[in-house]
Parts: C-alpha cells; sequence; structure tokens
C-alpha cells in the first residue's frame, strides 16, 4: 500500500519540523491578565473571534475589561458556527482588515478557536481559505493571536491545526502549520464552570480521544506518550467530577490542564480513524465533533486492538486496570455515565459508503495509525450505529 510509504516518509520529516509551546497562562481569573499579556506582545486593536452563545453568557466581558484597562481597543465576531465554515474564516478576515486590527483573540471552544486560526491565516495569505487547506501552506507569522478555551476538550489552544467546513461539499478540510499554534494559550477554569452537562462530556471525551489516537498511533515518542498518558489519566479521574458538579473549580482546571496536554501530544503525534470518521459525519451531518468521537471512539478501539492490543494495555494500566479490553469497556462504561449516545440518528445507510471513502481517504497516508481498515470494515463500523439505534 502506498500510503504506508507516505506515512513512512512524513514520519521522518516531521522531525524536521519543530512544533513550538504556546506561552500558557492558568489559573482562576487569569482571563483579567489577557490585556497586559496582548499588550506585551504590541496589540493595538484586536479581533475577538467567538460565538453567540459565549458572548450572550458574558464571558466575553472580563476580557474585554482587560483589553480597556490596557486601552486596546477591540471589535467582536460572534458568528462562529459549532463547525466553523468557510464563509466564517472569510467574514472574519475582512472585519479584521476593516478595522485595521492587528492581533486576534480566541474565546470559546474548539470552533472559535480553529476558525481565529484559519483567519489568521487568510490575513497573511490572502487566499481563498479553500487554497490554505493542507500541510504547511502558511509559512508565515500570523499577527499576536491568544487562544482563551471555556471548553476542556479540543486542545486547539496547542495544536497547529484548524479545522474548517465546506458545506457545499459537505465535507471539512484541515489546516496544518506551526504558523498558526497561538502566541498564548490562556487558560481560565472558572469561564468552564457553567458548561451544560452534554457539552462538558463531549468535549472531555473529544479530549480524550486526542489523548489515545496520539498514544496508539505510530508517530508517538516519549514526549507524546507522557503527554497523553497524563491527560488520560485526569480524564478518566476528573471527568465525572466535572459532570456531575460543574461548579467543581478543581476538576474543571484538571480538565483544563488534560485538555491541553492531550493537544500537545496529538499536535505532534497526530490523530487516526476516529478523527477520519468523525470529520466525514461533521461535515455531513453537523454533527458536533467531539460527541461524533465519543460515539465513535469504543467502537474504532475494537476494530483496531490486533493491531495495538499493547499499547491499549499500558493505557490501561494508567487508569488502573490491566487489559486493552478493559480499558476499552472502560471507555464505553464511562460513555454511559456521562449520557453519550450510541448512535447516529442523522446517519443514513445509502451515505456510509461514501462516508467511508471520504474517511479512508482522509486517514490513509495522513494518519499514522496502528493499522489499516479496509472499505468493507468501515461501512461495518458506520452500520453498527444504525443497527444501535434501530
Amino acid at each position: 500500500m502506498l500510503y504506508k510509504t507516505v506515512v513512512g516518509i512524513n514520519k521522518q520529516l516531521n522531525k524536521l519540523i519543530t512544533i513550538p509551546f504556546p506561552q500558557l497562562e492558568m489559573g482562576t481569573d487569569s482571563v483579567a491578565n489577557a490585556g497586559a499579556l496582548m499588550a506585551e506582545k504590541g496589540a493595538q486593536k484586536v479581533l475577538i473571534v467567538t460565538d453567540a452563545m459565549i458572548h450572550s453568557l458574558g464571558l466575553t466581558t472580563s476580557l474585554c475589561d482587560s483589553l480597556q484597562a490596557q486601552r486596546i481597543e477591540y471589535v467582536i465576531y460572534d458568528e462562529v458556527k459549532p463547525n466553523p465554515t468557510i464563509a466564517n474564516v472569510a467574514v472574519g478576515a475582512d472585519l479584521f482588515r476593516e478595522h485595521s486590527c492587528n492581533a486576534i483573540i480566541a474565546i470559546g471552544g474548539g470552533s472559535p478557536i480553529d476558525c481565529a486560526k484559519a483567519i489568521g491565516a487568510k490575513v497573511v495569505r490572502n487566499k481563498p481559505v479553500r487554497r490554505l487547506a493542507g500541510k504547511l501552506k502558511i509559512r508565515k507569522r500570523l499577527p499576536p493571536f491568544m487562544a482563551i478555551p471555556t471548553t476542556a476538550g479540543t486542545g486547539s489552544e496547542a495544536t497547529v491545526a484548524a479545522v474548517v467546513s465546506d458545506p457545499g461539499a459537505r465535507e471539512k478540510f484541515t489546516i496544518v502549520d506551526p504558523a498558526i499554534l497561538p502566541d498564548v494559550a490562556l487558560i481560565d477554569p472558572k469561564l468552564m464552570v457553567g458548561l451544560p452537562k452534554p457539552i462538558t462530556a463531549a468535549t472531555g471525551m473529544d479530549a480524550l480521544t486526542h489523548a489515545i489516537e496520539a498514544f496508539i498511533g505510530t508517530y508517538h515518542n516519549p514526549l507524546t506518550d507522557r503527554y497523553a498518558t497524563e491527560a488520560t489519566e485526569q480524564i478518566f479521574i476528573h471527568l465525572p467530577v466535572a459532570f456531575h458538579d460543574g461548579t467543581n473549580l478543581e476538576a474543571r482546571e484538571q480538565m483544563a490542564i488534560a485538555s491541553y496536554k492531550a493537544g500537545c501530544a496529538f499536535t505532534r503525534a497526530y490523530v487516526g480513524y476516529v478523527h477520519a470518521f468523525a470529520h466525514q459525519l461533521g461535515g455531513m451531518y453537523n454533527i458536533p465533533h467531539g460527541l461524533a468521537n465519543a460515539v465513535l471512539l469504543p467502537n474504532v478501539l475494537t476494530l483496531l486492538k490486533p493491531y495495538c492490543e499493547h499499547r491499549l494495555a499500558l493505557l490501561a494500566e494508567a487508569v488502573g486496570l490491566s487489559t486493552a479490553q478493559e480499558f476499552i469497556d472502560a471507555i464505553s462504561n464511562l460513555n454511559a455515565e456521562l449520557g453519550i449516545p450510541t448512535s447516529f440518528p442523522e446517519l443514513k445507510e445509502e451515505e456510509i459508503p461514501l462516508i467511508t471513502k471520504r474517511a479512508l481517504a482522509e486517514a490513509h497516508g495522513t494518519y499514522p495509525v496502528p493499522g489499516y481498515l479496509t472499505q468493507q470494515q468501515g461501512e461495518a463500523l458506520l452500520k453498527q450505529f444504525i443497527e444501535i439505534s434501530a
């Protein structure tokens, strides 16, 4: 298979690419420091990228206050969709230029952060958004950029990737370049206290998916193994607590740290089939990314277990279990505790072949999966989610 060779070549090329870490600011009420931090970066007028819910909940208020205290002007763009679109990116880039902004702050979940990355990329490259897709297409420093996550899941504040939806084609594409890594990641657990239970659950399982796929993929190394293992352990301990008691600041902070660590792991070791299929489901049916990952995760791991049983067993040990199967069962049990569904009601059986074809095309040659699935296996995987709902 040619894609095995491509993955092997990419593994060696990736060693030549240095992925930095963002400046990390963490702690309760740390958002009050955002203005001073951006002033240090030379910000004079900031485009704040967020979504309508975050803005309406007042989560941008402290951020705006901190900017005003530093006499930094700002413009708020709060129209980002749950799966940010090409149009979102284009409108954001136009606002940046029209208002003569010179810095960007993303506040929200993975969607506003990914959208802000793509906006910054379009600002410096001034190309159609679709032409920014792929690896190393930016290679130019973005304006000063801060990411403030309000969910503990995507880890986008620590990654070099941004996922954008193309509604016309009903698919997603990814922009990958160290240039789009935020300069500053500001993590304030207080911003996560009001998250609804379903979002806490889905984003937490998204973080777990990042950690696991980074750990079982063939690009893993001692650094990513450490981040992925620590993230997995923290998520199993703290996600149920954060889910059942959203006001528990310690659990929120630990989940935020776990999400950041998982982001550090997968931006260096990549992801796998769970993400490949989740991207297609999100692109075709607008299923939230974290939820798609959560539903898919145990079933995909069951398929992959023959190729990575030892690696899964190591993760099992990290959470106090013994075998790969016990670990997969623990994920299923965690999903059940968090109210994660076991099917995709939106999924149409006649579209399964196309979804599978696109997922395998995304994964093969791009993701360092531990073993390779066939079209037939992929279709059988997706059919499970129809059968379960029947």
